[in-house]
């Protein structure tokens, strides 16, 4: 069983540890916590373990527990875990603000003099070191207790043997404000007694603007922190906002407004221009062009008919259509994307294992390197003040803040970025293991190619437009994929469909029927020969296509060949250009095909592929990639995700290309959910990215506490004079991990380096503007549609009726029956039945609703 939780109270690695171990130690099966997102999925025995006992071994550590809230089926209202992280947001606002308004007037009267600034009389000199003193503890005071929270939280970690990075804060700034303390005590025995030496010692060295200093820095890196994190999930956070809060549907043939999780499989809904869609489902009314470039990263807008899928979190751009609900809830494609991108950033990289490890023992490493280095000085023969300066700095300079948003930011930032793209990582595994494969093995079939055949090769003896008439006709009846091409192809040119009498299927051969009582055949070589019929030369033409990798079917009378049509499962445009991508970064690409030996070496030919496994059945394409593993291959199987699922799951990494379905998301570790092999470059790209800039935040996590804790432990001082003021070592520890968050934030802007740039941009804006032309076409062709309206009385009725509705610009034309009550519409793209009832209305009349024809 795996169940998700919140976790609150962690603050870095060390947390994010000590929270691994807790859990751990309860002997589930596996446990992710995530520091950013500050949540916690754990794999366990229901039967031995409950939430609750997972819950309390978290909390016994001093962190908080709660289990993810799965009772809100809306993806886009405010979870509980964000409105705490936005408070948690402000809070930090606000104590950043305060320990601001109370550290510049602690550090003017603790340094204005040495700056040569004007400071009150009663504040300087030796007869007013004792007040200065006092009024910097007043302003420190403060200080502490609007940061308190480090103080209870690394306290307690001490307390329960997990220190973390608010027990090393906490330590330096009690250390530094204890030692104020003490400093003041020392002052006032001084003037007591008269002894102004004990006074002149101990009035420069107060310490009370270092812990002020210290939490102030270490709050401003937070507040930074918080920023960042924020930004890492805007990409997601816009994507679930697309998602509309109520939706329209269709409850007793009554329009009704109502939540969008409140929508049940089946229910009716309806879409007007401008809407966003709720949920995923089927149209059964309308048509329109539908944004989805949330969703799959596709710019153009998309013709949608009866028929057709839209998905969640999409943008109707023209006209109003209904559609029935085929997935809500957490069913519904924007959902799974979600649940991905969520189980993508609460898995861990296996780069970040030994960020973890360190973590583990990192902190109370640095309490021992702390305490060794005051002892050490104190041996040597230094002032009680230097050492403890010098153990105060190794203190705080050493938080592991960057250690701990190294990896997790980074694969949050890139994860959120993918899901803009259309590029869906299963897991953050999958991030980092992409580019490291070195064969991509494409299915051909929907991969490669668009996997559905069109006629490319039309030749006959006759004139074509009968031919075609012919051979359209027989095909009709037969429900063959290639048949469904030839019909297409026939109405395309306009052929006429003849009657077939004696229709007959002959399974393995082709087809035969009657046209005007004359017999016809189509189909194979081995038809033609069974019914001994002439070939003439077109066994010879239908070698020659086989070569180029078309399928030919014979068409005949009872005596010969009248023609031939040849048929091909035509490549994406976007295809060889891929390919070619894929070769100049260095990967072998491999063909696996069910189609013949001839077929495939055209088709491998044709886009350059490396090489090929042709007459390979379905279920046999995993056997495929476990030869290719055999042979020492690192294997990315990039298939449909339906019927190649046996090797998806075999390869190292499998990738699914298209609808993003739900056997692809089970059996992949990466689903694209655009139908484009180029894609797969931008997949492996953004896996290059991210890794490089992990490599780059673990760099600079460790250089930064490998180079600054031996500078803070004063191992310069003897030779160069060098030392670390607390101060500037918080300020260095808040820079690194600013730096980090920054370093992250640059997946942002990640953009795929193509070799072919110019030439692929070319490709799309052909496509696209196919694609409008299409969506142009679709909207322009005429429909037709009743609206029955009562009250029409008179031919004044009638003409004031038709008048209100061709006034509409998408109405071409209007004709009222008075007898029948309704008026016949014909109207182009999709009715926005919503302004057809307000003109009605206005006009006088009863709008009653409309039916389509």
């Amino acid at each position: 069983m795996k169940e998700r939780f919140d976790i609150t109270g962690m603050t870095c690695a060390s947390c994010q540890a000590n929270v691994t171990r807790a859990v751990e130690k309860l002997g589930v099966n596996e446990v992710n916590v995530n520091l950013i997102s500050e949540s916690m999925s754990v794999d366990y025995d229901p039967n031995k373990l409950s939430s609750q006992d997972i819950i309390d071994s978290v909390e016994k550590i001093g962190y908080g527990a709660s289990l993810k809230d799965k009772t809100n089926k809306s993806t886009n209202s405010e979870s509980t875990v964000d409105r705490d992280h936005n408070k948690e947001e402000e809070n930090t606002k606000f104590r950043l603000r305060f320990s601001m308004a109370m550290l510049i007037p602690l550090m003017y009267v603790s340094m204005g003099s040495m700056l040569g600034l004007p400071i009150p009389k009663v504040l300087t000199g030796m007869n007013g070191s004792l007040l200065n003193a006092l009024v910097q503890f007043l302003f420190t005071i403060p200080v502490l207790i609007v940061n308190k929270k480090f103080f209870i939280s690394g306290f307690k970690g001490l307390a329960n043997k997990a220190p973390n990075m608010d027990s090393l804060v906490a330590l330096g700034s009690s250390a530094a404000t204890i030692y104020g303390i003490f400093a003041i005590m020392r002052m006032a025995y001084g003037f007591s007694y008269g002894d102004l030496d004990i006074v002149h010692q101990y009035m420069h060295n107060l310490y009370f603007e270092s812990a002020a200093m210290i939490l102030t820095l270490i709050t401003l890196g937070k507040y930074f922190e918080a920023k960042s994190k924020g930004k890492t999930k805007a990409s997601l956070e816009s994507l679930i906002n697309l998602a509309p809060k109520k939706a329209i549907v269709i409850r007793d043939s009554q329009e009704v407004t109502i939540d969008v999780s409140d929508i049940n499989q089946g229910d009716i809904v309806f879409i007007k221009p401008g809407d966003s869609i709720p949920v995923d489902g089927k149209i059964i009314e309308g048509s329109s062009l539908v944004d989805e470039s949330a969703i799959t990263g596709e710019s153009i807008p998309v013709s949608k008919t009866v028929g057709d899928q839209v998905i969640s979190a999409t943008i109707n751009k023209e006209g109003s259509f209904k559609f029935q609900a085929t997935h809500v809830g957490e069913d519904t494609t924007l959902a799974q994307i979600i649940n991905l991108v969520n189980d993508a950033n609460e898995t861990k990289a296996p780069i970040a294992k030994m960020a973890d490890k360190i973590s583990a023992v990192f902190v109370p490493a640095v309490i021992v390197i702390s305490i060794l280095t005051f002892i050490i000085w104190m041996i040597l023969g230094a002032d009680f003040e230097f050492a403890l300066n010098l153990m105060i700095s190794v203190l705080v300079i050493s938080c592991p803040c960057a250690l701990g948003l190294a990896t997790p930011m980074a694969i949050m930032v890139a994860t959120g970025k993918s899901a803009e793209l259309g590029l869906l990582f299963k897991n953050a595994e999958a991030l980092e293991n992409l580019h490291k494969v070195d064969t991509i093995l494409l299915d051909k079939t929907g991969t490669i190619t668009e996997g559905k055949p069109k006629v490319t090769d039309v030749i006959s003896d006759i004139d074509k437009s009968e031919f075609m008439s012919l051979a359209s006709s027989l095909e009709k009846s037969s429900e063959h994929p290639l048949s469904n091409a030839i019909v297409d192809y026939g109405k395309e040119n306009g052929s006429e469909i003849l009657n077939v009498d004696g229709f007959n299927a002959i399974s393995g051969f082709g087809i035969e029927g009657l046209i005007d009582n004359k017999k016809y055949y189509a189909g194979n070589i081995r038809l033609m020969e069974e019914k001994s019929i002439n070939l003439k030369d077109y066994e010879e033409k239908s070698n020659k296509l086989s070569q180029e990798g078309k399928t030919s079917m014979y068409f005949a009378n009872e005596d010969e060949v009248i023609g031939l049509i040849a048929v091909k499962d035509l490549p994406k445009a976007t295809s060889k250009i891929a390919i070619d991508e894929l070769k100049h970064l260095g990967y072998e690409v491999t063909m696996v095909t069910g189609d013949n030996e001839k077929t495939a070496e055209a088709i491998k030919n044709d886009l350059g592929i490396d090489k090929k496994f042709a007459e390979v059945l379905p279920k046999d394409k995993d056997k495929v990639v476990k030869e290719l593993q055999n042979l020492g291959k690192k294997v990315s199987m990039v298939g449909d995700g339906i019927n190649d699922a046996p090797a998806l799951a075999r390869s190292d990494i499998g990738i699914a290309i298209g609808n993003g379905t739900d056997v692809a998301i089970e059996s992949a570790d990466v689903v694209l959910m655009k139908n484009s092999l180029l894609d797969i470059v931008s997949s492996i790209e953004l896996s290059k990215a991210t890794i490089k800039t992990i490599k780059e935040n673990l760099f600079w996590a460790f250089f930064y506490n490998i180079i600054l804790i031996p500078l803070a432990a004063g191992l310069l001082y003897p030779i160069k004079g060098i030392t670390l003021n607390p101060m500037f070592a918080a300020f260095a520890m808040s820079m690194s991990s600013v730096f980090v968050c920054l370093n992250s934030l640059r997946l942002k802007g990640f953009k795929a380096n193509y070799k072919n740039e110019d030439e692929i941009q070319k490709l799309i804006t052909r496509e696209e503007n196919k694609l409008n032309n299409k969506g142009e076409e679709k909207m322009a062709q005429t429909n037709k549609l009743l609206v029955n309206v009562n009250g029409m009385t008179c031919n004044h009725c009638k003409a004031n009726v038709e008048k209100a509705l061709q006034e509409l610009s998408f109405v071409e034309n209007a004709e009222v029956n008075l007898e029948n009550k309704n008026a016949e519409v014909t109207y182009f793209g999709a009715a926005d039945e919503k302004a057809i009832e307000e003109a009605i209305n206005e006009a006088g009349y009863e709008y009653k609703g409309i039916e389509y024809k």
